[in-house]
């Protein structure tokens, strides 16, 4: 039986994370040749890489602060000499630092606005230099910018920023074949979500969706590998994953 060839090249930020390995492992079944960026989780990520390869697929694994201009610039550069080129950008990377707005220390808020924000400028930035026609930038964004939830506002904020980043990139890539969305998750059963929240809240969280269930990542990966693949009729737009939560 004739294997269809790779041909599609992704980068996914934050690859080594809940919802970033529920993607790579989607787009790496989708055929896709992949770079796994990481940050911090170097050894998830090569594992990661390890676990594509074993089964015959194509990823390499690669770090950097997403912020940082010139490293993810060689990023870009080293997936490109590695593939022949790059077809789509799936940036997940970001973080949360959860506090009332009133007393947040604002070098928490800095961190996350240069994560965040920085970051997804940069990325985006490259990726609109750099990806091949028929390409795809795929941002993340959150639910919690409907459901505005209290200790949430920096958090919020910064994705507020994603997605206005995303909108106005869709339509200053005018002409490039070039899609630009985003992907807005509710409660999705990661690190993230459990790591400041006791057992009453995560029940609650399960009963809020009129689904009556928390999100998966393979449900945000299921809406990535259809913008990056299919999908090219949807543009500029926000693509909220949260079982009808908001």
């Amino acid at each position: 039986m004739c294997q269809i060839p790779y041909s599609r090249v992704a980068l996914v930020t934050g690859g080594s994370g809940g919802i970033g390995r529920a993607i790579v492992r989607r787009l790496a079944e989708e055929r896709f040749s992949i770079g796994v960026h990481y940050a911090e989780n170097k050894d998830t990520a090569y594992s990661l890489v390890e676990e594509i390869t074993s089964r015959g697929g194509r990823a390499i694994a690669i770090g950097g602060d997403v912020a940082d201009e010139d490293v993810m610039a060689a990023a870009f550069n080293e997936v490109e000499v590695e593939f022949g080129g790059i077809d789509v950008l799936v940036h997940t990377a970001g973080i949360m630092r959860p506090g009332p707005i009133a007393t947040l220390d604002l070098t928490e808020l800095d961190q996350i606005h240069r994560t965040n924000i920085r970051g997804t400028f940069v990325v985006d930035r490259l990726a609109a230099q750099q990806l091949r026609a028929g390409g795809a930038i795929i941002n993340f964004s959150t639910s919690m910018t409907r459901t505005q939830c209290p200790a949430y506002g920096a958090y919020v904020t910064s994705k507020a920023a994603v997605e206005a980043i995303t909108l106005v990139l869709a339509r200053e890539l005018r002409g490039k074949d070039i899609t630009v969305n985003a992907v807005a998750p509710g409660p999705t059963t990661t690190s993230m979500l459990f790591g400041d929240k006791n057992e009453t809240t995560i029940g609650n969280l399960t009963k809020a969706a009129p689904l009556e269930r928390l999100g998966r990542p393979e449900d945000m990966a299921e809406i990535v590998a259809f913008l990056a693949g299919p999908a090219r009729w949807v543009n500029g737009q926000v693509l909220f994953g949260n079982g009808g939560l908001a």
